[in-house]
């Protein structure tokens, strides 16, 4: 097992990774090397890669078994819900596989402060008090001026105000987390460095170490919750989950103060209409999430309504701790006057409500609320 605190930054880790032959060693992961590493007590980063092995979907049951006690032990029979807000869908990237990039001809739209305060009036109706702001990749429309102004006009209404957007420097954050913001989602949506040129190829976000190195910024920001995560389908399925699972082991482990949680979002359709060249299946995405909750037993896991209503509902108590909830993935949306082109497609559709019920239904209870910024 290597000490990830020694490393200067995940950079430095992944480097240490390139000279391991990933398909060969998974092919060579046997029986009894998932069954040493599901008896132990304390998983290292092969144990984890075992357990993302083809031959380890033979042992799903024995992983959610597993995973569900670490689940009670850590979280209790909870689900925190929160609802995603899109305040501005101008982006200065090409991104391949994303609604919003700057190549596709759609309808955008940024919001003013007027037009952010009647959609945070819509989502608090529904009684969440966990909000995500999101924005295109644009400082231009999104400066942080901007986003001071987004911020100070959602605090009104919600008790957690979280950031989806470009990546910021280590002042900016601070800045943003002194006036309120407590959680930031940053995703690298691919490890693999020759895909991440493919897939991004103009515009601030051709920079992969700058984003690489965005929630580590974060965390010395002093942001209290981290949320990482790839996007499934850009490359090899396992290679990075694996690569995902180290850098929120990595963050785990050197920034105590911190809230690290995981997110695993598919490709959904969006404009421009990217295809995926590897397909992720319901049966590998659980592999992957039970094998996050075993190799780190306190991460967070965090499944979106990119995912569909039926097999949301059976994650439910298997290890996941938060899930968004009536999501709108257009700038606007929740008023539904004059809106935009949406990032993607969603998959669950179900109201507020509706998914507290399931909630519940499952022996579970829904959280609106276990923060408040003070």
């Amino acid at each position: 097992m290597i000490d990830l605190k020694k490393y200067d930054d995940f950079k430095s880790v992944l480097k240490h990774y390139e000279t391991i032959d990933f398909d060969k060693y998974l092919k060579s992961v046997s029986d009894e090397d998932i069954h040493k590493s599901l008896n132990k007590e304390k998983l290292n980063e092969f144990d984890f890669l075992n357990l993302l092995s083809d031959k380890a979907t033979r042992y799903l049951e024995e992983m959610a078994i597993i995973s569900q006690k670490h689940y009670l032990r850590y979280f209790g029979r909870v689900i925190q819900l929160y609802l995603p807000i899109y305040i501005s869908n101008y982006c200065s990237s090409d991104c391949a596989y994303c609604g919003f990039s700057k190549k596709n001809k759609i309808t955008r739209k940024h919001l003013n402060q007027k037009e952010i305060e009647s959609e945070a009036k819509e989502i608090a109706k529904t009684g969440i008090k966990h909000i995500l702001l999101l924005t295109g990749e644009s400082k231009k429309m999104a400066d942080l001026e901007y986003l001071k102004m987004a911020v100070k006009t959602l605090e009104k209404y919600f008790s957690s105000v979280s950031i989806e957007i470009y990546p910021l420097n280590t002042n900016d954050y601070k800045t943003l987390q002194n006036i309120g913001v407590d959680g930031l989602t940053v995703y690298q949506e691919v490890y693999d460095r020759d895909v991440y040129k493919q897939v991004h190829t103009s515009g601030e976000k051709t920079d992969y170490d700058y984003r690489l190195e965005a929630p580590e910024r974060g965390a010395k920001a002093g942001i209290r919750s981290i949320n990482i995560g790839v996007l499934f389908g850009l490359a090899d399925i396992s290679k990075e989950a694996f690569f995902s699972g180290l850098n929120a082991k990595y963050l785990m482990d050197k920034y105590i103060n911190s809230e690290i949680s995981l997110s695993l979002p598919r490709i959904n359709h969006a404009e421009g209409g990217y295809k995926p060249k590897y397909n992720l299946s319901n049966k590998q995405f659980l592999q992957i999430m039970l094998a996050y909750r075993l190799y780190i037993p306190s991460i967070g896991i965090n499944i979106s309504t990119r995912e569909k209503a039926d097999f949301r509902d059976h994650l439910i108590g298997l290890g996941v701790t938060k899930f968004s909830a009536g999501s709108k993935t257009d700038v606007g949306g929740y008023e539904g006057i004059d809106t935009s082109t949406p990032q993607f497609d969603i998959s669950d559709n179900r109201s507020v409500e509706e998914i507290v019920k399931v909630i519940k239904e499952k022996g579970y209870q829904p959280v609106f609320k276990d923060w408040e910024t003070i």
